[in-house]
């Protein structure tokens, strides 16, 4: 069974627009532009065609949207069976709560008082959250069935070196808060062995950085061995005020480095089964 890998793009060309690998059962997918406009280019008369600026406004309820969210950022795996998963900016925006904000710490007066002047305070008093917090865990079409479990990802195993089919990561949306921190939202696949990949890792994260006040980290694990039917999902949320952080002010900015001395708030581990295609065991 030949496997195959190809991009619509010279492979020098920088971004790549898409470039999808093909190894049976499975087809992984990445798709990636430039960031949402900031208004609908007919003037709010889209009838026949949806731009993307009309289709977040009217489907996201929020007063407003990140700073830079990019719409046709998509990650796909489809599996020959029908079913699919991805990871897009929408439906991870849709998760973000249009109710007032409980983040007591963001209100502590020694730091509002340090940026009466930085703009942000008008956003904070918003009826919504405006970290842009989102426990998006992926969208899954098709036939699965998701059930709790006590089996877990061997992340040693993913440590072990071995040759990489398929990398890449994308973005699906950032806001800068001001410049009083950042709110990111990325996603990001691995898939290993060129001669016959086997297993596929996915790590979508939300990171929240509120500088002088909190770290929030809200991860999902997905890893999939390709000789089950089934895919585990892990997800995690950690969040810490920065003052109870008793780490150097450099790994603030690194979420893979400040990830593990963040307390853990709650998990779900998940397994997500999906049907085999007739004659396969």
């Amino acid at each position: 069974m030949t496997d195959s890998c190809k991009s619509n793009v010279d492979i020098q060309r920088f971004p790549v627009s898409s470039e999808e690998c093909t190894f049976h059962p499975w087809t992984i997918k990445y798709e990636q532009s430039h960031i949402l406009h900031s208004k609908c280019p007919k003037g709010g008369d889209c009838k026949d065609e949806v731009c993307a600026f009309c289709e977040y406004s009217r489907k996201i309820p929020l007063p407003q949207l990140p700073d830079m969210v990019f719409p046709k950022n998509i990650l796909i795996l489809k599996h020959v069976n029908g079913c699919e998963l991805n990871f897009n900016p929408l439906d991870a925006l849709m998760l973000v709560s249009n109710e007032p904000m409980s983040l007591e710490i963001a209100c502590a007066e020694e730091w509002k008082e340090s940026r009466q002047d930085s703009g942000y305070l008008g956003r904070m008093i918003k009826p919504f959250d405006w970290t842009f917090t989102t426990e998006y865990k992926g969208t899954l079409n098709g036939s699965w069935n998701v059930e709790t479990t006590a089996e877990r990802i061997d992340m040693d195993k993913l440590k072990v070196k071995k040759a990489i089919l398929f990398y890449h990561d994308l973005t699906l949306f950032e806001d800068e808060l001001h410049d009083n921190g950042c709110a990111v939202c990325s996603v990001k696949i691995v898939s290993d062995n060129r001669v016959m990949p086997n297993e596929f890792f996915i790590l979508h994260r939300y990171f929240l950085r509120i500088d002088g006040v909190l770290i929030r980290i809200c991860d999902t694990r997905i890893y999939h061995d390709f000789e089950t039917n089934y895919l585990l999902r892990e997800f995690t949320s950690r969040q810490s005020s920065i003052r109870d952080l008793k780490v150097p002010a450099s790994m603030l900015t690194d979420p893979n480095a400040v990830a593990p001395h963040v307390p853990l708030l709650k998990s779900l581990y998940e397994k997500i089964s999906f049907l085999q295609p007739s004659g396969e065991k």
